[in-house]
């Protein structure tokens, strides 16, 4: 079965909340590729929806984080606005090595004490890669919100991951929208590099 006939089986057999939760997240993602404000407007409505969805599935870290990705549009939002130069925005940065050194450190840390946690007490499913995926989200999240380049890369490694926990878990829509994530980043990745070296210029 082609991807297409894929996509349109499962919006067929998954409920109205996912199928919405997915189209807004497409579409935050096309606009932040161009680095459209917008794009937080859709961030805000798919992650309202997907609050409730990771908790019908019992993958309540997803749920927190998309709690956290609600408050990051919002502060999305005012970051853009607020440190706009012209139409495009804030300018798209890089940070040197040793932050992101320091942040995997953390966010590794952070993953160990949450996922054991969540496995003791709770009945979550995949406790430490939900914990992982999250923490890491969470970080590269921030980094969208201040135009850090290096944000695609972590979102790489981060749906993939993805992809596993939401199939294993019944969300085969969402889990091909995190393919279709995947498919796009590359595009992401350029469209930044360019808007950055030509502020640069």
């Amino acid at each position: 079965m082609s991807l297409t006939a894929t996509i349109l089986e499962q919006a067929r057999t998954q409920s109205i909340p996912e199928i919405v939760a997915v189209a807004s997240a497409i579409a935050y993602l096309v606009l932040a590729i161009r680095q459209n404000i917008a794009c937080w407007v859709f961030a805000a409505v798919s992650t309202s929806i997907y609050v409730w969805l990771f908790i019908g599935a019992r993958l309540y870290m997803e749920a927190v984080l998309n709690g956290f990705y609600l408050a990051m549009a919002v502060y999305g939002w005012f970051a853009w606005r607020t440190g706009a130069r012209g139409e495009s925005g804030l300018p798209v940065v890089t940070w040197p090595i040793r932050i992101h050194l320091v942040a995997g450190v953390c966010l590794v840390l952070l993953s160990v004490l949450t996922g054991g946690l969540l496995n003791a007490y709770t009945d979550a499913a995949f406790p430490h890669v939900d914990s992982l995926t999250t923490w890491f989200a969470i970080w590269s999240t921030f980094l969208v919100a201040r135009k850090v380049l290096e944000n695609w890369w972590y979102w790489l490694l981060i749906d993939l991951a993805s992809v596993f926990i939401y199939w294993s878990r019944d969300l085969q829509l969402t889990g091909i929208l995190f393919l279709v994530y995947i498919a796009m980043i590359p595009f992401g990745l350029v469209a930044w590099t360019q808007s950055m070296r030509q502020q640069e210029a």
